[in-house]
């Protein structure tokens, strides 16, 4: 059921078809997002060459870190907003909104700071090539001036589909992609009115294009009086109160932990992928290229399925908890599996674009992608598996099995069979670790105490009202309209 301010119930109504629907538009703004740093990757490319590109990806790498920092509070944030969603409780929803805000005003006026102050020093700690390094300081200094209002939007997006509405997100993610997209080669060669600002240019687009899209998504919010807004005397939950900034920071901290041991665990094995040569490097970046999509349709049922079961739970609807979590699975199968079969039956062409006619690199990546590419069918049952899970708070466990998988086993192995099989054995251990991993998420989703634990959040003044958000039980506040 959808309401006119474009939130879905998620409590109600046909399961598939509802996640479908929510999944969907998740899906784009992912496609959209990735899009458009392949987009701006060209722009720079092409018109400032292989030196400013490499001076953008070492910002990139610094930027995805802090993003994986906060990330983490976001998606506690939106948990407990979905929970109190599903309990009809607006006020405690907007309390949740507002704590998480202050937080992440807080983060942001430190990252400017400090970022723009500290920029020299993490440059120089990252090795950065010296031919590179003016380029790289110049524009990952505009870059941490333009992340606060990155920041501020991805949270409210994240909190958008807490409350219901994946169709809002969307319409703003590509607001800001298109604004990024058409502004990078205005500021980046002095088109029109506009000065030649190269690699500063690039990134002065992306902070105009966060801030732009920001603006537009915050006056759309009290434009349609969504529930996503602070007005009068909500202003003061900007304030959090201990209890509830202990939570946001508490839950979200292992969330964050979890893309950082992606990361660490991509950079680990990129040493092993090196050792291999260059060819054997750029097949395996442009099989990386491949597996950005095709992971895209789990991670977007994952969202989805989190959002779905936190409001579920919040409603104490358990029974549809399940249902929920089964759909999604059935839906991640398919989804993927299809992406996978047309990937794996047209990825010499493919993959062409990326290493054009470097037939022996070519042939690599067909052979990385047919090894490994089926195991992303693996990833999406853990993706699913695990956001039912957080979705009552328990965070913990998921991280432990990631570090489990990404690093005992898909590294260990690895690094253990290399000498005997040579480059094969780094990509059979994608579909190790991946199966590792949907083992280890099954039976914790199955065996577990995830479902006992609660995100116990004292959003209220009074005792009795904390007592009963503890308790996961409704305040018996009226709910508002907007």
């Amino acid at each position: 059921m959808k309401s006119q301010d474009g939130r879905r119930d998620l409590t109600a109504g046909p399961i598939g078809k509802t996640l479908l629907l929510f999944a969907l538009p998740t899906l784009g703004s992912s496609v959209l997002q990735s899009l458009n740093g392949s987009i701006n990757a060209i722009w720079i490319g092409q018109f400032l060459g292989e030196r400013a590109l490499a001076a953008t990806t070492n910002a990139n790498i610094i930027m995805f870190l802090l993003v994986a920092a906060t990330f983490g509070f976001g998606m506690a944030a939106t948990i407990l907003i979905g929970q109190n969603m599903g309990r009809r409780d607006v006020d405690a929803v907007r309390r949740v909104l507002g704590s998480a805000l202050g937080l992440f005003a807080v983060i942001s006026t430190l990252t400017v700071v400090v970022g723009w102050l500290a920029a020299p020093a993490i440059l120089r700690a990252l090795a950065t090539p010296a031919e590179v390094y003016p380029l790289a300081l110049a524009y990952l200094r505009v870059i941490f001036v333009a992340m606060p209002p990155g920041f501020i939007s991805v949270l409210l997006t994240m909190a958008l589909r807490g409350v219901g509405d994946s169709i809002t997100p969307l319409k703003f993610m590509a607001l800001g992609s298109v604004l990024d997209v058409v502004l990078n080669p205005v500021f980046i060669l002095g088109l029109g009115p506009a000065p030649a600002l190269g690699i500063e240019g690039s990134a002065i687009a992306t902070l105009i294009a966060n801030s732009g899209s920001l603006l537009a998504l915050v006056t759309y919010l009290y434009a349609k009086d969504l529930v996503v807004r602070l007005r009068g005397a909500e202003w003061r939950y900007l304030i959090p109160t201990p209890t509830l900034l202990k939570t946001i920071v508490v839950k979200g901290f292992p969330m964050g932990l979890q893309m950082l041991v992606v990361s660490t665990s991509a950079l680990a094995m990129m040493g092993l992928v090196n050792r291999h040569g260059t060819s054997t490097t750029a097949a395996y970046g442009a099989a990386n290229q491949l597996w950005t999509y095709i992971q895209m349709p789990a991670m977007a049922v994952g969202a989805a399925v989190s959002a779905m079961a936190a409001q579920n739970i919040g409603a104490g609807q358990w029974d549809r908890v399940d249902r929920i979590t089964r759909a999604g699975l059935r839906m991640n199968l398919l989804l993927t599996g299809v992406l996978v079969l047309v990937v794996t039956l047209l990825d010499r062409h493919v993959l062409w674009l990326f290493l054009g006619n470097e037939q022996g690199a070519i042939d690599i990546a067909a052979r990385i992608n047919l090894i490994a590419g089926w195991s992303f069918m693996l990833f999406g049952v853990s993706m699913v598996l695990a956001a039912t899970v957080r979705a009552n708070g328990a965070v913990v466990g998921p991280l432990v099995i990631l570090a489990i998988a990404m690093f005992p086993v898909r590294f260990g192995l690895a690094n253990l069979f290399e000498p005997m099989l040579g480059s094969d054995a780094i990509w059979w251990s994608f579909p190790a670790g991946s199966l590792a991993s949907m083992v280890m998420t099954i039976a914790y989703y199955r065996y577990g105490n995830w479902r006992k634990g609660r995100m116990s959040v004292p959003a209220g003044k009074e005792e009795c009202e904390e007592q009963a958000l503890a308790e996961g039980q409704p305040t018996n506040k009226a709910m508002p309209v907007g």
